[in-house]
């Protein structure tokens, strides 16, 4: 039986270590003798001051403040400093703050920033020395407009010549919307900071807080027109009722109208708010505060409608009573078919005055809490110190009255030319018809007495 020679083998691996030990040895001292480069500063860290209105993130495309520090090492120093981000941001009319700190000592030294759009250069007049706090404030710089999570690069110079600056931690950017980017825009325009420069233009019409306010007045506004519109047309029927109430027959009626429209009529609405807010609440009645003045609006504007309509009702001649009579229509007939159609052409323009009024007068609810339009201006108003959000909530009630006010002077210019015969009678065959037959009447009755 034949066996392996078994010195050979086991002389094999003991060779191979020989071999490779000085080969080892040979790469450490490589290693070792090597020039090595000295890295002269360290990031200790660089933050963004947050320029979120209202919250508290950094907005890419707003200005703001970035602080970047580092610390010069032991043995090295400092003569310039250049801090890099990615393309979009800008450090283009920015301001820079050094501070040194050396220990406790903040030292002075005099330095030169030289912005270059998504970098700026700092050099010192004087090296920063070794175990320095070098703090870098940069003001008026932005970052981009998309956001993400960026990082401060750049470099340093040295006595050995210029040194890769070591990335500092990320900085979380969220990205700037239009409206943001829009104020930006203002914010980098002369004639914008020449306007705010005049105390009366800058404190009321405040370009920047202007279109801020616009936005955030929106919802108030909404809310505004939701409240005036809702209670409309609960505030036309019910001034109807109480019309017919205080032209009825009955004495009871009348005299339950008169008290309704007088004591409305005859105190303020805002008086009629407080007692309503306050008064219900305390009787255990708790009602949503938009629903509560949607009711006190409709309520308030119901006993101004009441004398309009009674008013319009009553302008209208006697002979088209007595011409639909001859038609055989009852009175409810009438009422609808004829009195209603003209009524409602000849209040017109006094009934939409009225809802300019009212929704005007949905301010008032401000005062106890309801979130509309006047009480978000209120509001902003305080946030920033300026009387813009005033203006703008100004423009939105124009927005309603203007084109409103126009609509009626439209209407009486109309209804005034009818009625002189400059324009065309209503097409409604039944208002035709009364007229025709109330003409006819008077003219056999006059015929008659004639005889």
């Amino acid at each position: 039986m034949e066996s392996a020679p078994a010195p050979a083998t086991r002389t094999m691996p003991r060779r191979l270590l020989a071999a490779l030990v000085p080969l080892a040895l040979a790469v450490l001292v490589a290693v070792v003798a090597m020039p090595t480069t000295a890295l002269a500063l360290t990031t200790n860290k660089a933050t963004a001051r947050p320029n979120q209105q209202g919250g508290n993130g950094v907005v890419g495309g707003v200005a703001t403040r970035l602080t970047w520090e580092g610390t010069v090492d032991e043995g090295e120093e400092v003569t310039s400093v250049t801090l890099t981000l990615p393309d979009d941001a800008s450090f283009d009319e920015s301001t820079t703050r050094v501070t040194v700190l050396e220990g406790l000592n903040r030292l002075s030294i005099d330095s030169t920033a030289t912005p270059a759009g998504d970098s700026i250069t700092i050099d010192f007049a004087e090296p920063i020395a070794s175990g320095s706090l070098l703090r870098l404030e940069i003001t008026n710089m932005t970052f981009p407009s998309e956001g993400g999570s960026y990082v401060v690069s750049g470099s340093y110079e040295n006595a050995a010549g210029e040194q890769a600056l070591p990335d500092s931690p990320a900085i979380n950017v969220i990205s700037s919307t239009p409206l943001q980017r829009i104020v930006a825009w203002l914010d980098a325009q002369p004639w914008v900071a020449a306007w705010n420069s005049n105390q009366f233009l800058g404190m009321f019409f405040k370009p920047q807080l202007l279109v801020t306010s616009m936005v955030s007045l929106f919802n108030g506004w909404l809310i505004c027109l939701g409240i005036v519109v809702a209670a409309y047309p609960f505030a036309i029927l019910i001034g109807l009722m109480f019309a017919f109430m205080k032209m009825s027959k009955n004495v009871l009626l009348r005299a339950i109208a008169a008290v309704y429209i007088n004591i409305l009529r005859g105190t303020p609405l805002f008086l009629q708010i407080y007692v309503m807010f306050f008064g219900l609440p305390m009787m255990g009645i708790n009602i949503n505060n938009n629903i509560l003045g949607i009711i006190v609006i409709a309520i308030n504007a119901s006993a101004y409608l009441a004398e309009i309509f009674r008013a319009g009702i009553e302008s209208i001649p006697r002979g088209q009573y007595e011409a639909a009579s001859s038609l055989g229509m009852n009175r409810a007939a009438t009422m609808f078919w004829i009195i209603l159609p003209q009524t409602i052409r000849r209040v017109l323009p006094t009934v939409t005055s009225d809802f300019i009024t009212n929704y005007k007068d949905t301010s008032l609810l401000s005062s106890v809490g309801v979130m509309e339009l006047m009480m978000f201006a209120k509001n902003a108003v305080t946030v920033a110190g300026n009387i813009t959000p005033y203006m703008a909530a100004a423009v939105f009630y124009l927005i309603v009255t203007l084109p409103l006010i126009r609509l009626v002077t439209i209407v009486e210019r109309r209804l005034a030319a009818s009625e002189s015969g400059g324009s065309p009678r209503p097409k409604n065959q039944a208002i035709n018809t009364a007229a025709a037959v109330a003409g006819t009447a008077a003219i056999s009755g006059g015929e008659s007495n004639a005889v």
